[in-house]
């Protein structure tokens, strides 16, 4: 029953001051059933009046407004959080949905909406044949069918770290033959989505107290995953990037239907062309 310390700085400077816009931040991890937060602060330079509100996945959003002019802005966000998921999960997954194909409730249905529905094009079928791979039959088993999914793309993809903003498409990931976390993630969600399934893209961070899962660096890092709806057992956690079950690793923040819902932090500023931002973020995840 780990007790984690987590510590998320992101810091800009500009070549001058700039007037800076209303920046969303989504740093407030989101408190479940096996994560308790024990404490959050935000510290914001220069001052910000903070109004918070909850979007339409649930996610804790803190909006700040700046009054002054500057050439620096630096966002802190600290969480005390107690995370108590087991190692090896037990998922009670409903009779109705053991076996794949299986149909969800009206209202399952319903309620998934655009989250079951795949978002980037595949006229050619590519993603489609790429998936169907991991069908071994109809019908087959739920959870082994995922974990397929999710255990064939880190064999059949490598991984790569990339700084830089933005997602693969399902496709590109494909093709290249190598992604980042996020695009483990969004390929994953893709996948299961070509089949019918509801899914949902997570955004947190990453608990590596040995130093030995992928995405993270020194005791843990800002990392995406991927959320399954199966009936009965709800939303089943799946890490393709570290070939895990479960969420005895993850801390999560936001969930959505696209990566570009969950960004940390967004924002924008009025200056010179010249004053595009040098931008740094320092992530510590570690026993607190």
């Amino acid at each position: 029953m780990p007790s984690i310390a987590i510590i998320h700085t992101t810091s800009y400077r500009y070549r001058s001051a700039v007037v800076l816009g209303p920046h969303r931040l989504m740093l407030r991890p989101r408190e479940m059933r096996d994560l308790t937060l024990t404490k959050f602060d935000l510290e914001i330079a220069p001052t910000a009046r903070i109004v918070w509100s909850h979007d339409v996945f649930g996610n804790a959003i803190a909006i700040a407004n700046f009054a002054v002019t500057t050439d620096t802005l630096s966002i802190r966000s600290r969480t005390i959080a107690v995370l108590t998921a087991p190692d090896w999960p037990v998922f009670p997954i409903a009779a109705s949905a053991a076996s794949y194909p299986f149909l969800y409730s009206a209202e399952d249905w319903t309620d998934l909406g655009a989250l079951s529905t795949p978002q980037y094009a595949d006229d050619a079928g590519h993603l489609l044949n790429w998936v169907e791979q991991f069908v071994m039959g109809r019908p087959t088993d739920t959870l082994s069918l995922l974990k397929d999914i999710s255990n064939g793309i880190t064999a059949q993809i490598a991984y790569q770290s990339r700084e830089t903003e933005g997602t693969q498409g399902p496709l590109e990931t494909l093709d290249r033959g190598w992604g980042s976390c996020r695009d483990f993630a969004v390929l994953f969600a893709e996948a299961v989505r070509t089949l019918g399934l509801g899914a949902r893209i997570v955004s947190g961070y990453l608990y590596d107290p040995t130093h030995d899962r992928l995405g993270s660096a020194d005791a843990g890092s800002t990392h995406a995953w991927v959320e399954v709806f199966v009936p009965g057992a709800g939303w089943i956690p799946f890490d393709p990037t570290n070939r895990s079950l479960g969420s005895a690793n993850l801390i999560p923040v936001a969930v959505a239907r696209n990566m570009s819902q969950i960004a940390p932090v967004a924002g924008s500023f009025q200056g010179e062309d010249t004053d595009l931002p040098a931008m740094e973020v320092v992530v510590s995840v570690e026993e607190g």
